[in-house]
């Protein structure tokens, strides 16, 4: 499994994060090309080598003419959305950016985020550098993105709306369930485009997961920071896990004042937009009151829809989130022949043995109702069926030896700049 690692010792902003996708190996024209097709006059991408605190990474430069444009979301999406020459995922990885920081600024100011005006987020070379690592992180192909803690900063930096502390309001907003760290600089080290990155498109927060390492990136910021080296780095690499292994994100919250039915229609909610399973448990729980725990694993990428799903559905006044490693077990589709019929189901090997067939419930239950047959009498035929012809050893494939997960996933840029992208 491709896994990409954000080592963020001085914080992270959209131009330190363009430097390092650039600097671990992404194709830096094509990137150019994508920025290129957003139509906006006189803008050109500089990438250069330099050393930074005595270190050799890439630190990137929008040029382009003066301007004062603020812009709507709905702007900013019509330019994304006319570019020829970016992918509809990569537009949508870019919108997403947007919109993450667009629902911050609603939130802090109180309005709706079809009338924040952006701000330093709607400057060109923001745009630049959000769509730009779009593009990146699609080019880049990594199945998990893991991230250090985030450092934020401290002191005073000054935005449109005056004198703030750090982070930034909009920046705080995107922070929220995501672990920080603390580094005693004063300074902005985050901005509102690294926490849209972040908070966006980053699976799980930890340290530098076991992996065997590809590429280091290195993206440099602008700011000098006394005793410490200004860079973000990109660890790229394969994922360091057992055959037939992958992690999940398991999600609970304990249930004492909801229906039986409530809680049976979440289920079937949550399964809907994509958990892998879903199960409760019954708990007693304070005051012995009896209770339920509701049980969801996902994918990490998920996550977030899953929660909202629990909080609308439940009224739970919090959920617990676990990153577990599970085992599995290879599987793919099969069918065998019976005296009723064809029978679709799993077949499920592990290590090279013999193959175990599961009949699929749904069309068992179908042929049972066609023949007014006994669902178990079903089961038994597909049973017996697959054991007349089943393989004796299956060879472990490439697939199975290095499973994968899909992953699906404003102001910024410098470090040195009053509040800028």
């Amino acid at each position: 499994m491709r896994i990409a690692y954000l080592d963020c010792s001085t914080g992270i902003s959209g131009d330190m994060t363009l430097a390092a996708l650039i600097d671990a190996g992404v194709d830096a024209q094509a990137i150019r090309t994508g920025i290129d097709s957003l139509g906006l006059p006189g803008v050109q991408l500089n990438v250069e080598t330099i050393t930074k605190s005595g270190f050799r990474s890439t630190y990137v430069r929008v040029e382009h003419p003066e301007q004062h444009a603020h812009r709507h979301l709905s702007d900013i999406v019509k330019i994304i959305d006319n570019a020829e020459k970016i992918t509809p995922k990569q537009k949508e990885i870019a919108k997403r950016l947007f919109e993450a920081v667009g629902h911050a600024e609603a939130r802090v100011h109180g309005t709706t985020i079809d009338k924040i005006h952006f701000h330093e987020v709607g400057a060109i070379d923001s745009i630049v550098d959000i769509v730009g690592a779009a593009i990146g992180f699609d080019l880049l192909g990594a199945n998990e993105i893991v991230c250090s803690f985030i450092p934020t900063g401290h002191g005073k930096i000054s935005i449109d709306h005056g004198i703030c502390t750090v982070p930034a309001p909009a920046t705080a907003e995107m922070l929220k369930g995501i672990p920080l760290a603390d580094v005693p600089v004063e300074a902005e080290l985050t901005t509102p485009t690294g926490a849209a990155i972040v908070k966006t498109l980053v699976d799980r927060f930890g340290t530098l997961p076991p992996m065997t390492i590809e590429e280091v990136g290195y993206g440099a910021g602008t700011m000098d920071i006394p005793g410490r080296a200004n860079l973000l780095r990109l660890f790229v690499g394969q994922s360091i896990v057992t055959a037939n292994s992958d992690r999940v994100l398991l999600l609970e919250t304990n249930l004492d004042d909801v229906s039986a039915e409530i809680i049976g229609h979440t289920k079937h909610r949550l399964l809907e937009a994509g958990a892998l399973d879903v199960f409760s448990t019954p708990i007693q729980m304070k005051k012995d009151r009896p209770g339920t725990i509701l049980s969801v694993l996902a994918k990490p990428a998920d996550g977030d829809a899953l929660e909202t799903i629990l909080f609308e559905e439940t009224g739970t006044l919090g959920i617990r989130r676990q990153h577990i490693e599970r085992s599995t077990r290879a599987r793919e589709s099969h069918t065998v022949e019976t005296a009723w019929g064809t029978v679709a189901g799993k077949l499920a090997y592990r290590n090279g043995e013999p193959a175990d067939f599961t009949p699929e419930f749904e069309d068992c239950a179908r042929i049972a109702r066609e023949h007014q047959t006994p669902l178990r009498e079903i089961y038994r035929a597909a049973e017996s069926a697959f054991l007349q012809t089943r393989p004796a050893i299956r060879p472990q494939t490439t697939s199975e030896q290095s499973p994968t997960s899909t992953h699906t996933h404003d102001h910024d840029h410098s470090h040195d700049h009053d509040h800028d992208h």
